[in-house]
């Protein structure tokens, strides 16, 4: 894995709707930027190099991510929601981003956190350098509890080059702030 950029955020949300939230939620997320190993080459049937990449890369984020909370007394046992994305650079094409997102992606995640039996909720893109991607958030180990539905947007200023993919990984601590919203009874 060639990797060319590294970059993490923790946001805590203390405060939603003029109201405390207690205790705050959490959102982490971690992303890298490494070179696209099949950047204009075209249409390639075999993207296996792609899913081992997504591979580890997921065994790279997912440990940045959890040192990210440690950093602030949070654990991965802690971890109720996740979320991935990817955007590919303009020499690349979406597919890319699915090999990179979907085979070999999660089991470093799960195993970084502990489980997981939920699918980890996904999007994926091409873009330049700047561009943003909304990531979804559910729940690792149910896609109903409505509380975790959530997303967080990540962008680096100079990712992706052409021949690169941004690849991030989102994990969440306590849902949405505030969560009321529930499942119809009827």
């Amino acid at each position: 894995m060639d990797v060319r950029t590294t970059s993490t955020t923790i946001t805590h949300t203390h405060r939603e709707a003029g109201v405390a939230v207690s205790p705050p939620t959490t959102i982490v997320t971690a992303t890298v930027v490494v070179n696209n190993p099949l950047a204009g080459q075209g249409l390639v049937q075999d993207l296996s190099p792609l899913e081992q990449l997504g591979n580890e890369s997921a065994a790279l984020l997912i440990d940045m991510a959890i040192a990210s909370l440690a950093s602030v007394g949070m654990s991965a046992a802690q971890v109720s929601g996740y979320g991935k994305g990817a955007i590919v650079g303009i020499d690349g094409d979406r597919e890319h981003t699915a090999a990179v997102l979907h085979p070999r992606f999660g089991a470093p995640v799960r195993a970084g956190i502990g489980g997981g039996t939920d699918i980890i909720p996904g999007t994926k893109k091409v873009g330049g350098p700047g561009a943003c991607i909304t990531m979804p958030i559910g729940n690792k180990d149910d896609r109903w509890v409505f509380d975790d539905m959530d997303s967080v947007e990540v962008s680096l200023p100079d990712a992706p080059h052409p021949d690169e993919i941004l690849i991030s990984l989102a994990l969440s601590i306590g849902g949405r702030p505030h969560a009321r919203v529930q499942k119809p009874t009827s």
